[in-house]
């Protein structure tokens, strides 16, 4: 008598609450962490040596607002361009090709002599920066499909753990030499192992959208997440970008220690982040999602409520780093939950998140000299209550959804 057949395992079979990866999954998923540290970098550098990019260009607090808009807009144009790349071209030797162009675009920036060519250095960086961001979300969603809840928050940690690591070679590099062009050099050299090592990773397979998907439903969703991307990210990039000028301005702290500040923020959120990983499998990204808004909402309240207290902008900073850890990855995976993430698709939510951080982190530059360093947290306030307002919007779109069949 034969042996009985074993049968395929179907996506819907799959242990979702399981954190252990497949072997032919491993590599992969450590390529895209690496990157993600290296973009977690790029992303969090600008804004503790704002300052310094203002004296080297000769640009005061309005016009250097700028380099967050030129950023943002590149990245915007990379996400739309990456999203519809991924689904027609193998992935890792684009993500490697724009890590390399990032890399050299950073170390471009602390020989940038007018604010016009390091607006054009930023935009181009941006670019590259999208298009990584689109493609590590997209392909560890077409890697591990169901099992994406935990890996998405771990994923997402690395970025943290880059954002985190920036200010501290700022700090060291002020220190040091006293000025900003090591701390560049640095990043850009940091790019080059997860370049070299998605070179020789196999690309995953794109995915199809299946025909129960419905046009018109599917369009609704992505614009309501993308959205609340552009929400999301206009807050964190706005207080990660502005933090250290809001303290340095209100002479609360040292430029030195102020650049220690944005690391606390970045630090928190990194150990959010690690601290959703096991959470991810046991929580509804409802519930989730909703406990990160009251949080971040609530530290806003309190350095608000005491603006000249240094102790309640540090409590506030690291409760708002830590409440802002697991919204952005939890959205994903609430999204992922609806709807097929195509390139295409995930190219779009990051539209918004660029649109986001180009938008209000440059408003509040216009605003800063005007009206006060104190701006730069009310329209952070704001931002969220427009996020919370959003996300009841998202979730009962999605709580009407709920009895279709969710496919990957």
């Amino acid at each position: 008598m034969k042996p009985a057949q074993k049968l395929p395992i179907s996506d819907s079979q799959l242990p979702t609450s399981d954190f252990r990866l497949p072997t032919s999954a491993a590599v992969p998923t450590a390529a895209y962490c690496l990157a993600f540290v290296s973009l977690g970098m790029f992303l969090a550098c600008v804004g503790p040596t704002l300052l310094r990019l203002a004296e080297q260009t000769g640009t005061a607090a309005k016009g250097i607002s700028y380099v967050f808009f030129a950023r943002a807009l590149g990245y915007l144009l990379g996400s739309r361009a990456g999203g519809r790349l991924y689904d027609r071209v193998p992935g890792h030797p684009l993500i490697s090709s724009a890590l390399l162009m990032l890399g050299l675009l950073l170390a471009l920036v602390p020989f940038a002599p007018c604010l016009a060519l390091l607006l054009v250095t930023l935009f181009l960086a941006g670019f590259a920066g999208g298009t990584i961001d689109v493609g590590g979300n997209t392909m560890l969603v077409w890697t591990h499909r169901k099992r994406i809840g935990p890996v998405m928050q771990t994923l997402h940690f690395f970025f943290g753990l880059g954002a985190l690591v920036a200010p501290l070679v700022v700090a060291a590099s002020l220190s040091l030499s006293g000025g900003i062009a090591w701390a560049y050099r640095t990043l850009a050299i940091l790019m080059l192992p997860p370049a070299l090592l998605l070179r020789a990773v196999k690309s995953p397979a794109p995915l199809q959208v299946p025909e129960t998907e419905t046009h018109r439903s599917r369009r609704l969703l992505v614009m309501l997440v993308a959205l609340f991307f552009l929400l999301y990210v206009g807050a964190e990039v706005g207080f990660g970008g502005w933090i250290s000028a809001y303290a340095v301005t209100l002479r609360l702290t040292s430029e030195t220690r102020a650049a220690y500040l944005a690391s606390v923020f970045w630090s928190a959120m990194t150990i959010g982040r690690l601290a959703a990983i096991p959470m991810a499998p046991r929580l509804k990204p409802r519930t989730i999602l909703i406990g990160e808004l009251v949080g971040c909402l609530l530290s806003i309240a309190l350095i608000l409520a005491a603006p000249h207290c240094l102790g309640a902008l540090w409590i506030g900073t690291i409760g708002f780093g830590l409440s802002m850890a697991a919204i952005f990855p939890t959205m994903l995976c609430l999204a992922r939950e609806r709807m097929t993430l195509t390139g295409r698709a995930t190219g779009w939510f990051f539209v918004g998140a660029s649109a986001g951080g180009m938008s209000l982190p440059w408003l509040i530059g216009q605003l800063f000299s005007r009206c006060g360093p104190r701006v730069t947290l009310w329209a952070i306030l704001v931002d969220l209550a427009l996020a919370a307002a959003l996300l009841a919007v998202l979730l009962a779109h999605t709580h009407r959804r709920a009895a279709a069949p969710a496919s990957v």
